[in-house]
């Protein structure tokens, strides 16, 4: 990138690595807050090369984990996978899981000339679910 005169970093972290406290497993939380932390640093470093560097935190999103967790609650808590659902969108201000292409139109814009002047920020796409 350096050679080339620029380009984008787009880094995956998530909002358990910004303080979300419904993430189960604190591991995961600090390692996708070291994500956060090197995207920060990285930024300040590559600017001066014309590198951007920035961070997606997806929140509750549509994924085989996502969908094992509701099996799991159908089987164990009795439920149908409508209720599944609905009990993880329920505390979201859009009452909306992502979908996969949420997190991609994020990733698309960042990569856009539209962000060229955007570097070192960590983007949540979480319905409005945490808000730091």
């Amino acid at each position: 990138m350096i050679e080339q005169g620029g380009g984008r970093i787009i880094n995956m972290a998530s909002i358990a690595g910004r303080g979300y406290p419904g993430t189960s497993n604190a591991a995961y939380a600090a390692s996708k807050g070291a994500v956060i932390a090197l995207t920060r640093t990285a930024a300040q470093q590559l600017g001066r090369h014309n590198i951007t560097v920035n961070a997606i935190c997806p929140g509750v999103t549509r994924t085989d984990l996502l969908e094992q967790i509701f099996a799991t609650q159908q089987e164990t808590d009795g439920i149908s996978r409508t209720e599944a659902e609905a009990r993880a969108a329920r505390p979201i201000p859009l009452r909306r899981i992502n979908e996969p292409e949420d997190i991609a139109a994020m990733a698309v814009f960042l990569a856009s000339p539209g962000a060229r002047n955007i570097t070192g920020q960590a983007y949540n796409v979480d319905g409005g679910l945490i808000t730091s």
